[in-house]
């Protein structure tokens, strides 16, 4: 079938949902729910057979629900109606929740049934949420309604009852340091993880906090800043603390674009007081006793580095930490490192944010690339061990290259992988140039990179991207691959495919050092970064400003004409906010 996804975003349920249904042999096109456009005069130039919306801030027009059928998926169960459903989920506690997709008509979220998926609501922040249990539940009842129309034999089921509830509002957000519990704020900035923010007044200032992990020891007078820690704030609850990873400041009162969001420390800057900067206690197993971005333990012969950054955004200090704690991990006697591991974000390479709040935007870009690059050249000239990049979520640009730096890439089921630059007008570096090509040959990079669509963990396992799709809820993919690493080291033919492993990159330095490949690919990078007239910059502006498009990019509304020069942007990769359905 033709199926045209309309959507307020090409984000990351989308994106899903456009490379599964490709998998699933349908002719895939995306119109992009924009002010001033007609979403009517789109939807009838397509022809669609099925109009179906995976993320949605605005009602589907009359004129078009009733020329075609037209489905939408909720991120709630049957009966959820209203703008906030996962947020008030996720502050509520909900142990479970659900994804229906119904058909559109006149009343918001109220139409007819045509398939719904529970899901458990584990203790993460909503974006998280979003992009695992969320995602798996929304392509398993989008395939079933998808199946479902297409027989033709299929009725809908009306919804019995139902309950509207409003808009979360940030007055409902409010924390009360002095009396709210750690697992009250939790609860609360959880659900407002990503977007849009707690509202919070902090050091003379108004903020917007995004993120939240518990703290097991530290203590202090509620609402007090205790310590620093890799760029996050730890502050007191009434019983005890909690760690704050990024913050955003409020716009002016006069408007202006959105700050970006940043680490907690570099947002503040100067108007941070003394604080201590307090170091992760070690562990030795996979359960962190307290909040830390990077860690690392063993089972066996096999070393687990995991790291796990918000949005998936690695800075210059994010990259410089995480290589030195790799080149740490390597002094292990290990004979298999699994890179990543989590369930969320592998990686989405260099930090926009960041650099777009930097006093010299060209320069963060030339040395955050170049981290990224010190990073990934660790990896590759790792001989002495095989290297397991596992990705439990999402992987893009150079941190889907970075995957692609290990011996072995292994996805979760649900993963979608945009191995590509263009959209942010980049010629990309990572030593992508050797590895994409070594494992999928110049023709097919070539394909991907200018293509710029995403792929599910499927179809990349098909094209030789990845060697093995792990098929288990996000909870599980740790404990699966910790079972399956170990199961890999202790392997007879492992120590001759290390052998090999460095026989084989002997042999390829021989014919093109990696050198050769960095220089080429930073030449052309440095020549983007320090030209302000370069598409690039008016891209990551935007992106970080989330400014939406004038017009749905080229590549994915269909154009039987692709172009190769910058089409559109790519959208930030998160959880609906709280007027979305």
């Amino acid at each position: 079938m033709y199926v045209l996804l309309v959507a307020s975003a090409f984000n990351s349920l989308t994106q899903r949902v456009h490379a599964e249904l490709r998998d699933h042999g349908h002719h895939v096109a995306v119109e992009l729910a924009l002010p001033g456009a007609s979403l009517a005069d789109a939807v009838r130039g397509h022809r669609p057979d099925l109009v179906l919306a995976p993320m949605l801030r605005t009602a589907i027009p009359e004129e078009v629900w009733a020329a075609h059928t037209c489905l939408v998926v909720h991120p709630g169960p049957v009966g959820d109606r209203g703008p906030s459903s996962l947020d008030r989920a996720v502050q509520d506690g909900e142990p479970r929740w659900g994804v229906t997709v119904l058909q559109a008509n006149a009343e918001m979220d109220a139409g007819d049934v045509w398939a719904s998926v529970e899901c458990p609501l584990p203790p993460v922040g909503k974006s998280d949420f979003y992009r695992g249990e969320i995602a798996d539940a929304a392509l398993e009842a989008v395939l079933l309604a998808v199946e479902r129309f297409a027989s033709g034999t299929y009725t809908p089921q009306p919804q019995a009852g139902g309950h509207a509830r409003p808009l979360l509002r940030q007055e409902d957000r409010r924390i009360d340091w002095e009396s709210d519990t750690t697992e009250d704020v939790l609860r609360a900035l959880r659900a407002a993880d990503s977007q849009p923010g707690v509202r919070d007044d902090l050091l003379g200032g108004e903020w917007y906090l995004h993120g939240g992990h518990p703290e097991e020891h530290l203590r202090g007078r509620p609402g007090e800043l205790l310590a620093i820690r890799n760029g996050a704030l730890c502050r007191a609850t009434a019983d005890g603390a909690v760690w704050i990873p990024e913050l955003r400041a409020r716009r002016l009162p006069g408007g202006g674009p959105a700050a970006p969001k940043l680490p907690a420390t570099l947002a503040l800057a100067d108007r941070l007081p003394p604080l201590p900067e307090v170091p992760a206690p070690p562990h030795s197993g996979p359960h962190r006793p307290t909040w830390s971005d990077i860690g690392y333990h063993e089972e066996g012969q096999a070393g687990f580095l995991s790291f796990s950054f918000p949005g998936g955004a690695m800075s210059t200090a994010h990259c410089r930490r995480l290589l030195d704690a790799y080149r740490t991990a390597r002094t292990r006697p290990t004979t298999v490192l699994v890179l990543g591991g989590g369930r969320d974000f592998f990686s989405n390479g260099i930090h926009l944010g960041v650099i777009e709040a930097a006093a010299d935007p060209a320069e963060e870009s030339w040395a955050n690339i170049n981290a990224m690059d010190d990073l990934v050249e660790a990896v590759l000239t790792t001989t002495d061990r095989l290297v397991v990049g596992a990705l439990g979520g999402n992987a893009a640009a150079g941190g889907a290259m970075l995957a692609l730096a290990a011996d072995e890439v292994w996805c979760r089921s649900g993963v979608v992988l945009n191995p590509h630059y263009r959209l942010m007008g980049l010629h990309g570096s990572e030593y992508w140039t050797y590895t994409l090509p070594r494992r999928v040959g110049p023709a097919l990079a070539d394909r991907l990179t200018s293509e710029a669509l995403p792929l599910s963990a499927a179809a990349a396992h098909g094209l030789g991207l990845v060697d093995r799709t792990v098929d288990c809820p996000p909870a599980d993919f740790t404990r699966e691959t910790q079972r399956l690493a170990v199961r890999l080291a202790a392997l007879p033919a492992t120590a001759s495919r290390i052998a090999a492993k460095k026989a084989a990159r002997e042999r390829d330095e021989a014919v093109r050092p990696l050198a050769a490949h960095r220089e080429a690919e930073l030449a052309l990078m440095r020549r983007t970064f320090f030209d302000p007239d370069a598409p690039y910059h008016a891209l990551r502006r935007a992106f970080v400003r989330k400014e939406r498009p004038a017009a749905t990019p080229l590549h994915l509304s269909g154009s039987a004409v692709r172009p190769r020069a910058v089409t559109g942007l790519a959208a930030p990769d998160a959880a609906p906010g709280p007027d979305c359905c």
